[in-house]
């Protein structure tokens, strides 16, 4: 299994919103980076989701439940997106701020390319972010 971290502006879609759907398309990435990202993805893939510009914070934690696919909304037909569910939200979340300054985080991708929607996780930041998330 493979880690990631998807961000989403809350006014845009914002997590209360995920749960209430169940299921989503996570769609309207257009930096290639971040769609090489999701092609890497497979179905069962952890994700956290990231409230960027408003609050940045993670909030919860996803799956990935369907595989990279070409995005509908892209005309160019070169990018693509993945199906997501929440799996549950973090007791506390996580801010930016408690990021970048601990020892574990500081140099996560998330971090150094923070323009980046779509980022890999270590298997060890999965874990320290999830302590912090759970009040350890």
């Amino acid at each position: 299994m493979k880690y990631w971290l998807m961000k989403s502006e809350p006014s845009a879609y914002a997590w209360e919103q995920l749960v209430k759907d169940k299921r989503t398309g996570w769609n309207g990435v257009r930096n290639y980076q971040a769609n090489n990202n999701m092609k890497a993805m497979a179905v069962g893939d952890r994700a956290f989701f990231y409230h960027s510009n408003e609050g940045r914070e993670i909030v919860g934690v996803m799956e990935i439940v369907g595989p990279w696919r070409l995005d509908p909304s892209d005309d160019t037909g070169k990018f693509g997106m993945v199906d997501v569910a929440p799996v549950a939200a973090l007791k506390k979340p996580v801010t930016l701020d408690v990021i970048k300054t601990h020892p574990l985080l500081a140099d996560m991708v998330f971090v150094r390319q923070g323009r980046l929607s779509v980022s890999p996780v270590t298997a060890a930041e999965w874990k320290a972010i999830e302590k912090l998330g759970n009040g350890k």
